[in-house]
């Protein structure tokens, strides 16, 4: 049950990432990336019990990509000051 509620909170979050930058209402900036990052690492959470090694996978990609970003956006923030 814990692994569900938790696979389904990032269900949610990585849809409201994607709403959010489809409708212009962020960036794909900090906040995308790291609503993308805490959706993977929870979906993730949730597809470890079941065995699902493809889907644990994915996940497990995505929150790294999203936090490969967020270091090089932060990065670049930090060379522009």
């Amino acid at each position: 049950m814990f692994y569900d509620v938790i696979g389904w909170i990032g269900m949610v979050l990585v849809l409201f990432a994607y709403a959010l930058l489809s409708t212009n209402k962020i960036n794909n900036g900090i906040l995308y990336q790291i609503l993308n990052l805490v959706a993977g690492i929870f979906m993730a959470i949730g597809l470890f019990p079941k065995n699902a090694w493809f889907s644990f996978t994915l996940q497990i990609i995505w929150a790294i990509i999203a936090l490969v970003t967020i270091i090089k956006i932060k990065r670049n923030y930090k060379l522009k000051k």
